[in-house]
C-alpha cells in the first residue's frame, strides 16, 4: 500500500516538473507584469509574445528551455494574482530606481509591439509605475522612446498622457 501512495506521489511530480525558478525570483514578476500588460487590451497579440521573449532574452540571457520555463512561471504567477502589487512590492525590494524606470521601457516597448497604444494598457502602465514609485515624467519618457521605436509612422503626435 505504501508504495502505491509512493507511485501515486511521484507521478503527481512527474506531471508538474518543478520549475527552475523559485518563487520569489524577481524574474518571475518581470515576466508576469509583462504578461499583465500584454493582455491589458483583451487581446494578446503574436508579435506581443514575440518581443516578450525577445526582451526576457536579452535581459536575462535566456534561450529555449530556460525562457519558456520563466515565461510559464510568469504566466501561472499572473494567473493567480489578484492586482499588481503582489509583483512591485517584491521588485521594489529587488531593483534600483533606474531599473524600475528601464522596466517601465520594457512595458512600453511591450505594448507597442502590435503597433498600438490602448487606454487599457496606458492605465496598466501608469499603475505599475505609480506602485513602483516611477514617476508621471520618466514613465511618459519611457513611453515616448517606445514609440519612436516602432517602425513606420509615428502612433503618437502629441504628449499628453
Amino acid at each position: 500500500m505504501f508504495e502505491r501512495f509512493q507511485e501515486f506521489f511521484q507521478n503527481l511530480t512527474a506531471e508538474h516538473p518543478k520549475s527552475e525558478f523559485a518563487p520569489d525570483d524577481p524574474r518571475i514578476a518581470v515576466a508576469a507584469l509583462c504578461i499583465q500588460v500584454m493582455e491589458a487590451d483583451g487581446k494578446v497579440e503574436a508579435t506581443e509574445q514575440k518581443k516578450l521573449r525577445k526582451l526576457l532574452h536579452d535581459q536575462y540571457g535566456l534561450d529555449g528551455k530556460q525562457l519558456e520555463a520563466l515565461i510559464a512561471a510568469g504566466e501561472e504567477a499572473e494567473n493567480e494574482a489578484v492586482d499588481y502589487f503582489r509583483f512591485t512590492s517584491d521588485l521594489k525590494r529587488h531593483l534600483n530606481n533606474d531599473q524600475r524606470v528601464e522596466l517601465i521601457g520594457i512595458l512600453w516597448d511591450i505594448v507597442y509591439a502590435d503597433g498600438e497604444r490602448s487606454e487599457m494598457e496606458d492605465h496598466a502602465i501608469w499603475r505599475i509605475a505609480d506602485l513602483l514609485g516611477v514617476s508621471g515624467r520618466e514613465r511618459i519618457m519611457k513611453r515616448q522612446e517606445a514609440a519612436a521605436r516602432v517602425p513606420g509612422p509615428k502612433l503618437e503626435s502629441k504628449d499628453a498622457d
